[in-house]
């Protein structure tokens, strides 16, 4: 099955008066490339968390946001009473005379006059939290599979032109090698006192040169077996990268041996759409 490297996916949830959003979007990298922003309540969670989106993304330069919105309104703020009437009664034994509250802004200046006190994540919270993240990945993974089927046709589009290409070659093959010899046989008859044997060992060694049998059916090969890995391996972007230099090389050789114009204006069309395919290539999971 082809997946699409680009994604996106974003989910909600509500847990205890904190709503939590997440999205998760990714586009194509030749490696699992994370950017991540989790709040600081979540911090201690953020390595679990990398681990969800890597296990399940695989591949890919992914960016993901969560963020955190109280709903009800809390009072984490605790201003300590006691200790900051002692902070006011050691000020007035070492300063001057003064009102109250300057010393009131001093003393609550000083260490733990004022702290908060975030109450701590618990198991159900992280549990909430989690649930999100995977509902947003299933989001993400539905989103891939569309681009994938779209990717899908394409590739197979251009593989299939490909092959019409290639199958349009034979009859200016067989052309080619009767204009060849053709040549070669007005020119013996243009020379004197040539071997004639040597001349046609020369005339056999430069046809064999010139047969492109042989790159005929390994690109076949080749652009079958893309398509068979394209329909029946999982994870395959790789390999069907590796593929499409393969298909390179043969229609390169065989352009390099055409000698022929009609052959090589069909090269040419090849070259344009294995372009496409290695384009395409590079976007799939």
């Amino acid at each position: 099955m082809i997946l699409s490297m680009t994604g996106f996916g974003r989910a909600e949830g509500v847990f205890e008066g904190k709503k939590i959003s997440i999205d998760i979007k990714s586009l194509n990298s030749k490696s699992f490339d994370l950017n991540i922003k989790v709040p600081l309540r979540y911090k201690e969670k953020e390595f679990e968390i990398r681990k969800i989106l890597n296990d399940r993304i695989i591949r890919g330069k992914v960016d993901c946001y969560i963020n955190l919105e109280n709903l009800e309104e809390s009072s984490d703020v605790k201003i300590n009473k006691n200790l900051i009437d002692s902070y006011i009664s050691e000020l007035r034994k070492i300063a001057d005379d003064g009102p109250d509250f300057e010393y009131l802004k001093m003393a609550v200046r000083l260490p733990d006059a004022i702290t908060s006190r975030p109450d701590e994540l618990n198991e159900g919270e992280w549990e909430a939290l989690a649930k999100i993240v995977n509902s947003a990945l299933d989001k993400f993974q539905e989103f891939r599979k569309t681009e994938g089927a779209i990717l899908h046709e394409e590739l197979e589009k251009n593989i299939q032109n490909i092959e019409s290409y290639l199958s349009q070659v034979l009859p200016y093959e067989e052309v080619r090698i009767n204009a060849v010899k053709e040549r070669y046989e007005k020119t013996l008859k243009e020379f004197e006192n040539l071997d004639e044997t040597r001349f046609y060992q020369e005339m056999a060694y430069f046809t064999e040169k010139l047969d492109i049998s042989e790159e005929k059916v390994r690109l076949s090969q080749h652009l079958k077996y893309y398509k068979e890995v394209m329909d029946t391996e999982d994870f395959n972007g790789k390999k069907l990268g590796f593929i499409s230099q393969e298909i390179g090389r043969e229609i390169n050789t065989l352009g390099s041996k055409a000698n022929h114009a009609e052959i090589q204006k069909l090269v040419v069309k090849m070259k344009d759409d294995l372009e496409k395919i290695k384009e395409q290539t590079l976007n799939v999971l």
